[in-house]
């Protein structure tokens, strides 16, 4: 039995493209943008977690009236989900869709 490794079969042109320097480049600068973001956002909604486990006395501290660190930073959570998708919607606009579609019109894909 060989050791060696089959031969991609490169008539299909998602695997032609998979192995295309190009594509290694987009899937790059993809990971770069997404998981940074996706980092910072899990380090945020797990700080509010252990705050609301182990800062019970600081989450329950009112800021105004009846408003709690607890609910403002609870609220905060849904302000940078938000943000978070337009920041990503706006980068895949002007950086990311045109260079994938370059690409797929390269590799003579459709889009």
């Amino acid at each position: 039995m060989s050791k060696e490794a089959p031969e991609r079969v490169v008539d299909d042109p998602n695997v032609a493209m998979q192995d295309s320097p190009e594509f290694d480049q987009l899937r790059s600068k993809f990971r770069r943008f997404v998981f940074p973001l996706t980092a910072l956002f899990l380090a945020w909604y797990f700080l509010y977690v252990l705050l609301s486990v182990f800062a019970k006395d600081f989450m329950g501290t009112r800021v105004i009236g009846n408003v709690t660190w607890g609910l403002i930073l609870g609220l905060l959570q849904f302000v940078s989900t938000f943000t978070i998708t337009m920041v990503y919607a706006r980068w895949a606009d002007r950086v990311f869709d045109p260079e994938a579609e370059a690409l797929a019109r390269k590799m003579g894909g459709e889009q």
